[in-house]
């Protein structure tokens, strides 16, 4: 039977990203080398070089796999089944807490990773990861109008706004993880971020 080359340059090339995310997000963009890639991933530089003409351009390419495989897993989450967007919103919450678990690296963002060190030097790398962040809070901004129409209409904050302060709680709450070698810290904060949402959603103001 003929080897399906196609198939196989998928499997290595989604390999070499997969070994990315791990070892950026435990070393740093800037500490990864191409070799540390290749050996997470069990392969040579050649293929290396085959799919990336770099490792800016394979960091590029990660955070695009990256934000796909989080879409993925959102999308699917529990929470998405609820109905009431207030419930939708605090479940997310409790959906980022049940993902705190494993090594650092399994559960911290590689956009926030990345962003914090190549803002300033790498500008193509932060304009991906500002992307994928900006279009994950976007997200949570769709429940936040609804839950706002429903709970909050005079609230003088936007969607916008909240989506974005509920992703600057996220990443926060990784870098204190990170600081204190452990995801408690990371849970609290989440935890701080539902009873703030519950003040700004309560059921008694619905159809105020």
């Amino acid at each position: 039977m003929p080897m399906d080359t196609t198939a196989l340059h998928h499997q290595s090339k989604t390999k070499l990203l997969d070994a990315a995310l791990q070892v950026i997000r435990t070393k740093g963009y800037t500490a990864t080398r191409v070799e540390d890639v290749c050996a997470a991933a069990g392969l040579t530089k050649g293929s290396f070089f085959h799919h990336f003409k770099s490792k800016e351009e394979l960091a590029i390419a990660a955070a695009d796999h990256f934000a796909a495989m989080a879409d993925r897993a959102f999308a699917s989450a529990p929470y998405q089944r609820e109905t009431d967007p207030r419930e939708r919103l605090l479940g997310y919450v409790d959906f980022r807490i049940a993902m705190l678990q494993g090594a650092l690296w399994d559960f911290t963002c590689l956009l926030g990773t990345m962003l914090q060190e190549a803002y300033d030097t790498y500008p193509t790398i932060r304009a991906a990861c500002d992307k994928h962040i900006s279009a994950h809070a976007a997200t949570l901004a769709r429940d936040i109008t609804e839950a706002k129409t429903l709970y909050a209409p005079d609230a003088p904050w936007t969607p916008e706004s909240l989506g974005l302060f509920m992703t600057a709680v996220v990443q926060g709450s990784f870098i204190l993880a990170k600081g204190k070698q452990g995801p408690d810290v990371a849970a609290e904060s989440l935890r701080h971020l539902r009873r703030y949402l519950e003040t700004q959603f309560t059921p008694s103001r619905k159809g105020a």
